[in-house]
């Protein structure tokens, strides 16, 4: 395979019946327009998802699959295919199928037309999708997160993204940044852009997260990210 221009990292997690549509929807999306790599990391599914991955992987050149030894979390999954990722530039999907491949052409043509600063293109999903529950916390986890944080990002739960390899492994770890990216990015002293993108209906499988859990933890993590921007400090440095 020639060295691929983007990879294409999608975490999995119990999305046996959801990874083959993905795939193929990723191809229909790519193929003939970029050279490209698709990683996908299981993280230690207890369905069959891994088999299913397995059997595409010796249809399709171009799928990687990885494998977490145990459950480690979907922040854990996209470092790890971050890390394996061959390509300069990274997109990220989630393996639920809600994310639209056909979206990534959009973020990349956004970033071909961006200035050079312009490190993370997040997708914005204007129409969501989900339970008006989880539509509702998303809303107010959004403002609370606006607030504290500053970063100028209508959504960052969105698991479709591009960004630039090198500066997202420069960006501090931890369990669940990926939900952080855009405010990560800019601490790090680069420009991030929302794009507007589809979002879809959930098709099989079941989600993940409750809103419960997920504010629970949001709010130790708001904290935390809050801390690191206000002890960032950043200069510009000289080769003498």
């Amino acid at each position: 395979m020639n060295q691929p221009q983007l990879s294409v990292v999608v975490p999995v997690f119990n999305e046996r019946d959801n990874v083959a549509p993905l795939v193929g929807e990723i191809l229909a999306a790519l193929r003939g327009r970029l050279a490209f790599e698709i990683v996908c990391v299981d993280d230690h599914s207890r369905d069959d998802s891994l088999p299913v991955l397995a059997a595409l992987k010796a249809q399709v050149p171009e799928l990687r699959v990885l494998h977490h030894a145990i459950r480690s979390g979907q922040s854990t999954a996209v470092r790890n295919g971050v890390k394996a990722a061959r390509a300069p530039w990274v997109a990220t999907l989630d393996g639920d199928g809600q994310n639209d491949p056909a979206d990534i052409p959009k973020l990349l043509a956004a970033r071909d037309a961006a200035a050079p600063q312009v490190k993370l293109l997040a997708g914005w999903r204007v129409e969501r999708r989900d339970s008006g529950s989880k539509r509702r916390a998303s809303r107010w986890a959004n403002r609370i997160r606006a607030r504290l944080l500053g970063d100028d990002t209508p959504d960052t739960g969105c698991g479709i993204k591009l960004f630039e390899r090198a500066v997202f492994l420069d960006l501090p770890y931890f369990d669940h940044m990926h939900r952080y990216l855009p405010a990560l990015v800019q601490r790090a002293g680069w420009t991030t852009l929302s794009v507007p993108v589809n979002h879809r209906q959930r098709t099989a499988g079941v989600s993940k997260y409750t809103n419960l859990g997920r504010a629970l933890v949001g709010v130790r993590d708001l904290l935390g990210v809050s801390w690191l921007i206000a002890r960032s400090r950043r200069t510009d440095v000289e080769e003498r």
